[in-house]
């Protein structure tokens, strides 16, 4: 067996088994079982029970500056953004910046959701920023790596955009729910729309687990172990789903996580014609896009650069380091762009979400 690292050409990875098309309408193959249901629900509670922090409180945390380094945008003006596993909608000053035309964010977690409303709505305690967002929205309470989202958003499809930022990972833990993600992106997407995410990079937590003495690494940031299952630091070419550790981060993680080795996820999402652009280590990425004049006055308004043009400058080591772990891509929808579809959603969204406005929605849907 080769000892390369997830996603690089001598991985010990195999593709996906199965490389027949997707049917749309056929939903057996996304049958799941109630272990994989019970991890989603530890995600959702832990995520849930994290409190919305203040902009004090946000601006304290030791990873604020890595949360920012995501902040960058394919968005145009007018566009219509699909936000998968949205959290407690800290992208909404982003898309509001890039002026979008119609906001649909969905979220497993239901106190997220809860708070991602009072963002939104402009509601928080006066403690927070207040922001009224220009751009209607919607917001729905349900597992996007479970259920069948076309059903569930035919009026409002096609997006120009599909966003999912930190949270494609946890759609690993069965080939299952790594389809169901990848169909309901493409489903979703206009022909030529864009895919873009931040998810761990699985090269650099592999060859960290190699160097490490035992089964767990880290600093003062960060922290990921593996079960003793792994003990020999190998991973089977015909098992590339459902590889398991535990992840804790700084004022932010605190549970399961799972392994995407890159080149997997390629090709899976290329069955559902979704083609890769690019992929790029967040340190690749910073020390790449930080050079262009652009680049860095983004990420001066955001907040992620100090005063200097140093790419890592409001960094700590163990921060720097923690954001190594981390990958960007964008991948867009085969197909001819038709921007004719994009016709006005004001109608669909509303620009006061009251509770009872959130859907909830589930597997049976």
């Amino acid at each position: 067996m080769k000892r390369g690292y997830p996603g690089s050409p001598s991985s010990s990875f195999g593709p996906p088994q199965s490389r027949s098309k997707h049917n749309p309408e056929g939903d057996s193959q996304f049958l799941e079982d109630e272990s994989t249901k019970i991890f989603a629900r530890k995600v959702a509670d832990h995520y849930s029970a994290r409190t919305n922090q203040t902009l004090e409180e946000r601006e304290a945390s030791p990873i604020i500056h890595l949360k920012k380094l995501n902040n960058w945008l394919y968005a145009r003006r007018g566009d219509a953004v699909l936000d998968l596993a949205c959290g407690k909608g800290g992208d909404l000053i982003k898309w509001d910046k890039a002026k979008v035309g119609y906001y649909v964010g969905i979220d497993i977690a239901e106190g997220s959701i809860e708070d991602c409303r009072t963002r939104y709505n402009g509601d928080a305690d006066h403690h927070q920023r207040r922001k009224k967002f220009t751009f209607p929205a919607r917001l729905i309470c349900g597992d996007c790596f479970e259920v069948r989202l076309d059903r569930v958003l035919a009026d409002d499809a096609p997006f120009d955009i599909c966003s999912c930022q930190f949270a494609m990972h946890y759609s690993w833990s069965t080939e299952a729910r790594a389809r169901r993600a990848l169909a309901n992106v493409s489903a979703l997407l206009r022909p030529g729309g864009t895919f873009i995410g931040t998810m761990p990079d699985a090269n650099v937590i592999v060859k960290k687990l190699r160097e490490a003495e035992g089964l767990a690494f880290g600093n003062s940031v960060y922290w990921i172990r593996f079960d003793e299952e792994f003990t020999d630091k190998k991973f089977k070419s015909s098992s590339p789903f459902g590889i398991k550790y535990k992840f804790h981060l700084e004022d932010a993680v605190d549970c399961p996580e799972w392994i995407v080795p890159f080149h997997v996820f390629k090709s899976l999402a290329e069955e559902y014609d979704l083609e890769l652009v690019f992929v790029k280590n967040s340190h690749e990425f910073v020390h790449e896009y930080m050079k262009k004049p652009e680049y860095i006055e983004l990420m001066r308004r955001l907040g992620a650069l100090g005063d200097g043009n140093q790419d890592q400058s409001t960094l700590s080591p163990d921060e720097w380091e923690a954001a190594y772990l981390y990958l960007a891509f964008v991948l867009k929808k085969r197909g001819q762009p038709d921007r004719t579809q994009a016709n006005s959603r004001k109608d669909k969204g509303q620009m006061q979400i009251a509770k009872e406005d959130i859907l909830y929605i589930n597997s049976d849907d």
